[in-house]
């Protein structure tokens, strides 16, 4: 339990902390926390500074710490609220049948549950107060999780000719691929949804999304142009989160099943 709890938090908090160094490199904030062009950040590159560095810091912390429940709380409120008063607003008034522009919405949402699963799992320093009123929240961390999942599946369905072409060209069958993948999301998340076998679900879809990461994401990454303007870095870091995330299911005090 403990190399897997340890690899989860660290692959969890480096991610956080990738994504807060991308705002330092592209000095807006990234689409994934505020749904708001670059150009209506130029006041604000303050508070997109501030929100990397918040970022970097509660992801170091998480990655490399063990006292981490209270730092961890924090982050999940932070980017919950980020999802409340960013992307809610904006996804209502914009669409909002449309399930393909709520891409980064959910991806948000889930992040906000990772940090409330591994608040859930660590010990902190917190002694009742506000902590124990934050700390209500964590039992759905792993609902935000599977939420995502779920509908991220249905959106292999919806969008079939857009992510099939992400299926890299040298392996046969992109179709079946994409069907494949959208079927295990869904479900994924389901499984999670209901905490139903979180042992032997987590790791195969710790391993599925491991594979993403080293088959897509990072090629894709490697090969972006600057005008990419890091988004598929972005991708990068969200998939080693979520793969972090689906390792530390299982130990959410649910029970392992």
């Amino acid at each position: 339990m403990q190399n897997v709890t340890k690899t989860g938090k660290i692959f969890y908090g480096l991610s956080i902390a990738g994504m807060g160094v991308l705002q330092f490199v592209f000095p807006w904030f990234r689409p994934v926390l505020l749904p708001i062009p670059a150009e209506s950040t130029q006041g604000l590159t303050w508070l997109v500074y501030l929100t990397g560095a918040a970022l970097v810091f509660g992801g170091m912390y998480i990655a490399t710490g063990r006292q981490i429940k209270e730092v961890a709380l924090a982050l999940g409120w932070g980017l919950l609220l980020f999802f409340v008063f960013g992307h809610l607003p904006n996804r209502l008034l914009n669409h909002p049948g449309m399930l393909g522009a709520w891409t980064d919405a959910f991806k948000l949402l889930a992040l906000s549950g990772g940090a409330f699963i591994i608040a859930r799992i660590f010990p902190g320093h917190g002694r009742g107060g506000i902590w124990k009123s934050l700390y209500k929240i964590t039992p759905y961390g792993r609902h935000f999780f599977g939420i995502m999942l779920f509908l991220f599946g249905i959106d292999h369905f919806l969008y079939l000719d857009f992510v099939k072409t992400l299926v890299p060209a040298w392996i046969p069958g992109p179709v079946f691929w994409t069907y494949f993948g959208g079927v295990a999301l869904m479900g994924g998340g389901l499984a999670m949804i209901l905490n139903f076998k979180p042992a032997p679900i987590s790791l195969l879809l710790a391993g599925m999304l491991f594979l993403w990461l080293i088959l897509l994401h990072i090629p894709r990454a490697l090969l972006a142009p600057m005008t990419d303007n890091g988004n598929e870095w972005t991708s990068v870091f969200q998939c080693l989160a979520f793969t972090g995330m689906a390792l530390l299911w299982p130990y959410t005090n649910d029970g392992i099943k």
